[in-house]
């Protein structure tokens, strides 16, 4: 028999909802648990101060970012349609800004972090299949020719892909905290011994700590950028998303408590390595740490490379449907149905990315145009809920703080960010908006006269 919901999306060109609950998972843990969280142990170790104050920093950091899957939970059950961040600024009103939104994503931010990870997935492969130069860019672009296809060919067969290689990426960690559990030093776990040189101690260092993991928790909501593939998005979707964090914090949490017990607070603060020292001091894994970690790492950044180019091109579709980008990024394949030219566009842009330099850099210069994005999308909750339309589904609980509280995460954030590369961000925002409004009020022209 035919599926009449297939069917309806092929007679109108539209996307089907074919994707549930266990991809709405798999999106915002496999895009938020990427290579960061090898790092960021050191990271926040060094802003903490103290292990004690690294597990609570990411307690309390996780717990402050659950507000904003809150708010991504409303928003999504009110507009359950693919284009994310986008549609909500376009429900609240304001055509350009949510324009603007999508231009930034395409040219600035997303096809560069399809290359980094790439990258990234081949840099770490090169520890078993020593690589570089051309060859080494050669192989990331293969990897993004094959994420391309998968996701080009089927949503099913990508959300199904997406899923098993989440529950992959998850599985070393819970592996290396069930392990750890038995093997920790009593000396050493949730110590409030400070780090030898602190230049902060107390209450100082834990807000610093905090403030350091919240791009360890970035991505939670990626699935708003499908949720018009989403079967029963009105349950799905907040389920989903609360989840999501539920999950990510538990893991984070886990991971940095038997950190505590393994390693002390200046092994962790000192290492650049800190997921592999960790290991290193488990006897079952010991000998073998830098076989099983590099392993982890290609698992894990491929999750996030995979979950990037199945939600991120959803966005210049939503656009083009409204007219608001270039119409064929709009087109939904006859066959596969997908939306196959945004998919394609984006990893081409990405291949190209691969073979210029400095992409850290390029994507450093965006970074507070992306926090703002944030912020403001948070703001939309303030503007939607006077409207008449706006009828979510799932309502957050205490009315306005959680908004509250994201928009104040994510303006910490900004403030630290402009600090610390206020040149580049100001060249970013100029660049954003020369470039964003002329495109916008062009586009608006030409749909004007199409009308007519």
């Amino acid at each position: 028999m035919s599926n009449p919901e297939k069917s309806t999306a092929v007679a109108n060109n539209e996307l089907g909802r074919k994707l549930g609950l266990g991809a709405v998972i798999a999106l915002g843990v496999g895009t938020t648990v990427g290579s960061g969280i090898f790092s960021s142990l050191s990271e926040v170790a060094n802003a903490a101060s103290s292990s004690l104050f690294l597990v609570l920093a990411f307690l309390i950091g996780g717990l402050l970012q659950v507000p904003a899957n809150f708010c991504y939970a409303e928003l999504a059950s009110a507009f359950p349609e693919d284009g994310g961040q986008y549609v909500y600024f376009r429900e609240a009103g304001s055509r350009p800004l949510a324009f603007l939104c999508g231009w930034v994503s395409f040219w600035a931010t997303d096809p560069p972090s399809i290359s980094i990870m790439a990258l990234a997935i081949v840099n770490y492969l090169a520890y078993f299949l020593p690589m570089h130069g051309i060859v080494l860019k050669i192989v990331a672009t293969v990897f993004v020719l094959i994420f391309m296809f998968v996701h080009l060919r089927s949503v099913e067969g990508g959300g199904k892909f997406q899923t098993i290689i989440t529950a992959l990426k998850i599985l070393p960690f819970v592996l290396i905290i069930g392990v750890g559990l038995f093997f920790m030093d009593s000396s050493t776990l949730l110590s409030s011994t400070p780090l030898a040189g602190a230049s902060a101690t107390g209450i100082t260092a834990l807000l610093a700590g905090i403030s350091a993991t919240t791009w360890s928790f970035d991505g939670m909501g990626a699935a708003c950028y499908m949720s018009g593939e989403i079967k029963e998005p009105e349950k799905n979707m907040p389920r989903g998303l609360i989840l999501t964090a539920l999950i990510v914090l538990a893991l984070y949490v886990g991971l940095t408590f038997v950190s505590s017990g393994l390693l002390t607070i200046d092994e962790l603060a000192a290492s650049d390595a800190p997921i592999a020292l960790l290991a290193s001091k488990i006897p079952v894994i010991g000998q073998g740490a830098d076989v099983v970690v590099a392993i982890m790492a290609i698992i894990v950044v491929i999750g996030s490379l995979s979950s990037c180019i199945m939600f991120q091109p959803r966005i210049e579709y939503a656009m083009a449907r409204d007219g608001l980008f270039f119409k064929q990024f709009g087109q939904v394949h006859p066959k596969y149905q997908t939306p196959a030219f945004s998919i394609v566009v984006q990893c081409m842009v990405a291949i190209v990315l691969i073979f210029a330099s400095s992409l850290s850099d390029l994507l450093g210069y965006f970074t507070v145009i992306a926090l703002l994005k944030n912020f403001l999308t948070f703001g939309t909750i303030f503007v939607l809920r006077r409207k008449a339309h706006y009828k979510p589904t799932y309502k957050m609980p205490g009315g306005y703080v959680m908004p509250v509280i994201a928009m104040a995460m994510t303006a910490t954030l900004i403030y630290s960010t402009f600090i610390w590369s206020a040149i580049p961000s100001i060249i970013a925002a100029v660049v954003a908006v020369g470039t964003g409004l002329p495109a916008y009020y062009l586009m608006e022209r030409q749909n004007k006269n199409s009308a007519k």
